[in-house]
């Protein structure tokens, strides 16, 4: 893609640091102008005014579009050509999760439970009044599309499968409960990054990850052969239950904090850097070497670190039995913390969801834009390294057989 150079001139760069409304407005806008910018070069293979033997058109003019966020209202210009074959995925890709969390604080509005500034927010965005009709028609139209995706045939095989959950806020019969959106991402035969399937529930609740774990098989989902999560309860049998023989990973990070936090103040220093020479070993043999230095050395300094140390080690470092290559990431499910980030900078606004159906469009919206783009851009794996492996491992996934013999 073409370079994009984001210019402000003065006066734009004046009412940014102001921290008037208007000043980040006019940011948001001009950078998305010349994101379109680019993306017309890139169509036409040519600059503006550019002699080049690649140039495929020509331009003609501009066409102004509205594109709502949570900034306020923008206007775009929109480049076009003399053939009008330039198309631009910006406002379908960015309206998406933008518009599930506008109708996210218009939920919030007409039910009475918003605040002064959810409500100072949805006026600026969508005009002083609105009705009930009006939030309840947009909700059934992007709870359409994001169920749509939610529900789409999951073909071929995924070999890794990634699960994590992560603790929101909802609003239910007057009162304000947690509630854990479980997420499943997977890395497909071929290396490319997806993200499978989302849900609602309690993520230390063995019926929950069953729930989740069968709507991914009934959807498709098969050739598993390594799920890497935390060690939430009930999970391991769940995914026993439905992957037997399948090989289970303990997130490394939320094991790290796990032994740390049972340790003393004053020794939790020392212990990370014993861990991580730990964490960091090549083979089995050479991480239980390491783990019988740390359980002499604190095992009278910090006792029950070295208890959860003892009961974890195995099913912490499953990833040494696959190729080198793979283990950085499929260590841990630090893979998903980006996504955890943009939902929680959305949960920021909002803070409490006014219902299950508003928190499943809104993280179900931002969800499916990360699909797009992960699954349509650079693979995250060579997957040809595995599959020769594979067919040499004496360990034979139940799942995977037909394809590695």
């Amino acid at each position: 893609m073409a370079n994009i150079d984001v210019t402000l001139n003065p006066d734009l760069l004046t009412n940014l640091l102001s921290d008037s409304g208007e000043g980040m407005k006019k940011l948001v806008e001009s950078v998305l102008n010349q994101v379109l910018e680019a993306q017309m070069v890139d169509h036409l293979g040519a600059d503006r005014h550019e002699r080049s033997s690649d140039r495929t058109g020509y331009r003609n003019g501009y066409r102004e579009r509205q594109l709502t966020t949570r900034v306020g209202t923008l206007i775009l210009r929109v480049p076009q050509t003399r053939d009008g074959n330039f198309s631009t995925d910006l406002f379908r890709r960015y309206q998406r999760s933008e518009q599930a969390l506008v109708l996210a604080l218009m939920e919030m509005v007409v039910q009475g439970v918003s605040t002064r500034k959810v409500t100072h927010i949805t006026e600026e965005l969508c005009g002083a009044t609105f009705s009930k009709s009006t939030v309840s028609s947009l909700a059934t139209g992007l709870s359409a599309r994001v169920n749509h995706w939610r529900n789409r045939r999951l073909n071929g095989l995924y070999p890794f499968l990634l699960l994590d959950a992560l603790v929101i806020h909802v609003r239910k019969d007057e009162s304000v409960v947690p509630v854990a959106a479980l997420i499943a991402t997977g890395i497909s035969e071929d290396g490319q990054r997806e993200i499978l399937g989302l849900t609602l529930g309690d993520s230390e609740n063995e019926a929950s990850w069953d729930d989740m774990l069968r709507d991914l098989k009934s959807r498709g989902l098969s050739g598993v052969d390594l799920v890497v999560s935390d060690d939430h309860k009930g999970l391991k049998k769940a995914v026993q239950r439905h992957f037997q023989g399948v090989r289970w990973q303990r997130c490394q990070v939320h094991f790290l904090r796990n032994l740390l936090g049972h340790a003393p103040a004053s020794q939790r220093g020392p212990l990370a850097l014993a861990l991580g020479r730990l964490f960091r070993a090549d083979t089995k043999e050479e991480a239980r070497a390491i783990k019988n230095e740390i359980l002499e050395t604190f095992e009278k300094k910090a006792p029950k670190s070295m208890d959860c140390l003892e009961e974890g080690f195995e099913e912490s470092l499953t990833i040494l039995s696959f190729p080198r290559k793979y283990r950085v990431r499929l260590r841990s499910t630090n893979s998903q913390e980006r996504l955890n980030e943009e939902v929680r900078r959305r949960e920021r606004v909002i803070r409490i969801f006014p219902n299950e159906d508003s928190a499943i469009r809104l993280i179900g919206a931002l969800l499916s834009e990360f699909h797009e783009q992960w699954s349509t851009g650079k693979k995250y794996f060579d997957m040809a390294e595995y599959w020769e492996w594979k067919k040499q491992e004496p360990f034979k996934t139940p799942s995977l057989l037909s394809v590695v013999e």
